[in-house]
């Protein structure tokens, strides 16, 4: 059974361990479910509900041309991102997660939320090496995320498509 821990939950002895609940609870969430949104987003608001600091999680998705809104947790979002622009568009074309302690110093940047002082952005790519797209997540916190943070998101990711796109369920 699917149990969703919070950040008022009893704190955990550290942020990887965190992230290592985070992982099991999507495994969890996701693994019985063949269908692709509705895994998103479930995906988006597990981490939007289980992590502090953060106002924003969730997919941008790669149409062969450029990334569309996906599945997410927070307030309305840009639609459409080219391949190369801001940090999700840079995270998609260089396959690189991108993590970013001051969003208004990073070279293009695309504001969506005025609110949002820091990002990281991991991109998702299966095992063919297809683009699928990128994971989102924004913070009203200046230096909310760090490498830390990019092994848990990058490990939830990788479960993620494993689970979602890979080795979905056949309906």
């Amino acid at each position: 059974m699917f149990t969703l821990s919070t950040p008022s939950t009893p704190s955990h002895a550290s942020k990887s361990a965190h992230y290592d609940d985070l992982l099991h609870q999507a495994r969890s969430l996701i693994g019985d479910e063949a269908d692709f949104i509705a895994n998103a987003a479930n995906f988006s608001s597990l981490v939007y509900h289980s992590l502090p600091d953060i106002n924003w999680a969730g997919f941008y998705l790669f149409d062969g041309d450029e990334l569309v809104v996906g599945p997410f947790q927070g307030k309305p979002a840009c639609v459409r991102i080219a391949l190369g622009r801001g940090v999700c568009g840079t995270a998609a074309r260089e396959r690189k997660t991108q993590v970013v302690p001051d969003v208004d110093a990073f070279p293009g940047h695309i504001a969506c939320d005025s609110a949002s002082r820091s990002e990281i952005v991991v991109p998702l790519v299966g095992s063919d090496g297809t683009l699928i797209g990128v994971w989102d997540v924004d913070s009203p916190v200046p230096g909310r995320f760090d490498e830390e943070d990019a092994r848990g998101m990058e490990a939830l990711c990788a479960a993620f498509i494993a689970l979602a796109w890979e080795e979905r369920p056949q309906a």
